[in-house]
């Protein structure tokens, strides 16, 4: 109290704010973070900062994200160092994007609990920067993310959730060890990111609208609720293929049982690369000489062609893809937003048109940017550039595409000259050369 006592502050309940002042358990806390040199710490609400003092332990630099002036104030002037950055106001319009540029990045804290299902959505929503998260929430809250097939806390909450993310519950805490003690005991959250071929991709939109029909009425034969996905006979198929009985209900499907009914239910075009596919090998001038193989263009360096498609949003935002893990050149790395080769007997603008379509799942008006020789950072590929516009909502290639979103023009920039490794050096090539004329029209056609 004696802090508070200096700070003339108190504890304000519109904030939830409830203080841990157990500094054992704040390092035990801190130690699941599994936090390493080189580590970035994005703290939410640390308050008289319990848990920064234990991060600030490791030697790694840190945001911490504080509600309350006080608190604020108190804690820039405590940590007054160039590695700790502390941002006053809410943390569910910090912009997590930012984090790509210093990763890795974990996150940590003790979740309001009247928000702690909107910033455990904002903090995890794709595109996501963090793989890595610890946090403590109420104990009815860390019941339902953490929650198996079967029991009553199971619901679309964590089926939507556990797509993404293993949760493990470590710890349940007391009301004793918070400041003022809350009327509930709470649970230390450990939730990591999924392995890329760790359970088979589905569409996140399509899979939220399902799984929430499916629990949208607990007590009825998830049969019965998903009616407008197909009719009766296609969804006892799709609920035997999975092996479950006709009268199953929502929390009786796991996760992997989810994904399977929404792919038989919802299905989604996936086109993957062929190496067998048919591409025109140019020569050194553009002209082409003859139909040859993918996989023997990309063995032997052949020049070939290619398109990059830029998307922008109405805020003059870039959309950005990170490549699948299944990709045979460049896997995980963040990618134009769509992008491909030309086919033999095609042209660069139908490409593009085919392109944006298959990646994305949508069309837009495309107009030429600019041209990239080819070159060993090209992958020998003479690449014409094309620009669009476009707001959403997308439906990724499953087979080529992990995630993707929409960031600044000068957070790519920052984004490529600190991390130029997480980016395929294709699209670095096509962005540096047509930055400024993107920049130019992008503002032409979000005014």
């Amino acid at each position: 109290m004696s802090v508070l006592d200096s700070l003339g502050a108190s504890p304000r309940k519109s904030l939830g704010q409830n203080f841990l002042h157990d500094q054992n358990l704040a390092s035990w806390i801190v130690e699941k973070l599994e936090i390493e040199s080189g580590d970035h710490v994005v703290e939410i609400g640390p308050g008289l900062g319990a848990l920064t003092e234990e991060i600030m332990r490791c030697g790694v630099s840190a945001t911490l994200l504080e509600k309350d002036r006080a608190f604020a104030k108190f804690l820039r002037e405590k940590y007054n160092r160039p590695d700790i950055e502390v941002i006053e106001g809410n943390a569910l319009e910090y912009d997590t994007r930012v984090e790509f540029l210093r990763q890795p990045a974990k996150i940590i804290g003790n979740l309001p609990y009247y928000l702690s299902s909107a910033l455990l959505f904002h903090f995890t929503a794709d595109p996501c920067p963090f793989e890595h998260l610890v946090f403590t929430v109420q104990k009815e809250m860390g019941d339902r993310l953490s929650a198996a097939p079967g029991s009553k806390e199971y619901g679309s909450l964590s089926v939507i959730i556990q797509r993404q993310w293993q949760v493990t519950r470590l710890k349940t805490l007391p009301p004793s060890v918070f400041l003022p003690q809350p009327q509930v005991a709470s649970v230390v959250l450990l939730l990591k990111r999924r392995a890329p071929a760790e359970l088979e991709e589905t569409d996140a939109m399509k899979f939220s609208e399902l799984v929430k029909a499916g629990f949208s009425e607990r007590r009825k034969q998830v049969r019965k609720l998903l009616g407008r996905y197909g009719d009766s006979e296609r969804i006892e198929g799709a609920l035997l293929s999975v092996a479950l009985p006709l009268t199953a209900r929502a929390e009786d499907i796991s996760v992997k049982q989810w994904i399977r009914i929404v792919g038989l239910l919802q299905p989604t075009a996936v086109y993957g690369s062929d190496p067998g596919e048919l591409l025109a090998v140019v020569d050194r001038n553009d002209q082409p000489l003859r139909p040859t193989d993918r996989a023997t263009i990309h063995r032997e360096n052949l020049l070939h062609r290619a398109v990059h498609i830029l998307l922008v949003n109405h805020r003059g935002e870039l959309l950005l893809q990170k490549r699948s893990y299944r990709k045979d050149r460049f896997p995980r790395r963040w990618d134009s937003s769509a992008a491909g080769h030309v086919d033999a007997n095609e042209s660069y603008q139908d490409c593009a048109t085919r392109e944006l379509q298959e990646e994305t799942g949508v069309a837009a008006t495309l107009a030429k940017l600019g041209r990239v020789p080819a070159s060993d950072a090209t992958g020998h590929e003479f690449i014409e550039i094309f620009a669009g516009i476009h707001d959403g909502p997308f439906h990724w290639n499953q087979h080529e595409i992990e995630m993707g979103g929409f960031f600044k023009l000068d957070m790519v920039d920052g984004w490529i000259a600190t991390r130029p490794q997480d980016f395929a050096p294709g699209f670095v090539e096509c962005y540096r050369s047509v930055r400024e004329s993107f920049a130019d029209w992008a503002e032409g056609q979000v005014r």
